[in-house]
């Protein structure tokens, strides 16, 4: 028996199953863990596969990912049912999704041809003197369930694009997602390759590759974080967002509302944008209070991810009403199949509660009284953890204050937290993100090691 042969029969046992979270009867897939084992051999093959993926050259890469994109915009009604019934995202935002991740291919199968480097003058005499950039060679993905398509592909198009080789390690909630997706794909042999499973396979993954993308959890990026550090490979680490929106007076306060209740409970608040503190500045308060309260119960909120997830909501909401807490609306369990919960808003919650400084993933915020701007800043940047921040105001002074104060890795005017330009750098502060920013030219950047190359002429002193 083959090595291969045993991790095989090893890997048979582990299975990964991925359950519909509005009907968890329906098993969507269920597929043999890939094991430390198979993902180690996949990054092997990856490597190999490498070096013909960059000199294929900038035409054969662009077209791929053009071949890539049509696919995608060719299945688009088969992928966005695939989302709704496997990460329970509403069936608008899974095509919205869908057509996010068609654009972003269609924006970096024109990558390749971008300049790769500069000429420099030389300090003095005559030669050359210039700077490339370079893939590092195979890019471990580890991606999580709530863009099942979108954020595979923000990670591998520009990766790709590059010259790199990718292995992907997706979350074993959206294991069908990401194999249909490279189905669809369909690159040349080794080029991408999914490995599906949990903890195990992840670990494995992040131990290989020279190079890591990560998005998830604030512990589980930590590990990534150190692991690749002691490797010495280059990493980012994107691990979620405790999200401030600051409606000022003179605000639009219906308009914000529609804003506000859909960054809390769109997609059942499962976005790392999403907001979950709403900080209403002087006379504001009372106002934007009636307008949530009508505007959230609207918002199509679909499942949360689990029936754990579901439980960690409802216990965290039941300790901050045993503290002292009043609920504006929501609160409460649907009776009917599926890990759902009402959209819900909170205020009052006391100091110290983990509703203050911890992310939840679900249709939850608290609103926060302010005095006026400093104080909401302040209240705002009291997190570490500030992916996406949202001023709502009809003063322009005070948008370009709170832009130029907040400690957000992205501040948004007059529109939700949760909105991201995938053409721009996407990435937190403090706690939030680590490493290079993702998406955009900066994703190019990442993919890429810088080299100086001195070029002088034969026989030169």
């Amino acid at each position: 028996m083959t090595a291969e042969t045993v991790a095989t029969a090893a890997t048979a046992r582990v299975s990964v199953p991925s359950y519909n979270p509005a009907d968890p009867t329906d098993l969507v897939v269920e597929v043999p863990a890939a094991g430390a084992d198979g993902v180690a051999a996949a990054v092997e093959r990856a490597r190999a596969a490498q070096p013909g993926w960059l000199g294929a050259g900038a035409a054969a890469r662009s077209a791929a990912l053009d071949r890539a994109a049509d696919a995608i915009a060719g299945h688009a009604g088969e992928l966005a049912e695939l989302v709704l019934r496997e990460v329970g995202k509403p069936l608008s935002e899974a095509r919205g999704e869908v057509a996010r991740t068609v654009a972003i291919l269609r924006y970096y199968a024109q990558a390749p041809y971008a300049a790769t480097g500069a000429v420099h003058e030389t300090a003095a005499g005559a030669g050359l003197l210039f700077t490339k950039r370079r893939p590092h060679g195979v890019a471990g993905l580890v991606t999580p369930w709530n863009f099942p398509l979108a954020i595979p592909v923000w990670k591998l198009a520009p990766a790709l694009a590059v010259g790199n080789t990718v292995v992907l390690k997706p979350a074993p909630e959206a294991t069908a997602c990401a194999l249909r997706l490279a189905e669809l794909l369909d690159l040349p042999a080794d080029v991408l390759t999914v490995v599906p499973g949990g903890a195990v396979e992840g670990s494995a993954l992040v131990a290989a590759a020279d190079v890591v993308s990560f998005t998830g959890s604030t512990a589980v990026g930590g590990s990534v974080v150190r692991t690749s550090a002691e490797r010495g490979v280059p990493v980012q680490a994107e691990m979620g967002g405790v999200n401030a929106a600051i409606v000022l007076p003179g605000a639009d306060v219906e308009q914000a509302a529609a804003h506000l209740a859909y960054a809390i409970a769109g997609y059942a608040g499962q976005k790392c944008t999403a907001t979950s503190r709403v900080i209403a500045v002087g006379d504001t308060y009372q106002p934007l209070r009636e307008a949530l309260g009508k505007a959230l119960p609207a918002v199509e909120s679909g499942p949360v991810i689990s029936e754990a997830a579901r439980d960690r909501l409802v216990g965290a909401i039941g300790s901050a009403l045993a503290g002292g807490a009043l609920a504006v609306t929501g609160c409460q369990v649907p009776d009917r199949a599926g890990w759902f919960i009402e959209p819900t808003l909170l205020e009052g919650v006391p100091q110290g509660h983990p509703l203050l400084g911890e992310e939840f993933f679900g249709p939850l915020a608290v609103l926060l009284p302010a005095a006026d701007l400093d104080e909401a800043v302040a209240l705002a940047n009291g997190n570490r953890h500030s992916l996406s921040a949202s001023v709502h105001t009809a003063d322009l002074d005070a948008a370009l204050a709170a832009a130029d104060r907040l400690a957000a890795g992205m501040v948004r005017i007059n529109a939700p937290s949760s909105g991201v330009d995938f053409h721009l750098p996407f990435g937190g502060s403090g706690a939030a993100s680590y490493g290079a920013k993702e998406q955009g030219q900066a994703a190019l950047e990442f993919y890429t090691a810088s080299r100086t190359v001195s070029l002088l002429p034969a026989g030169t002193a």
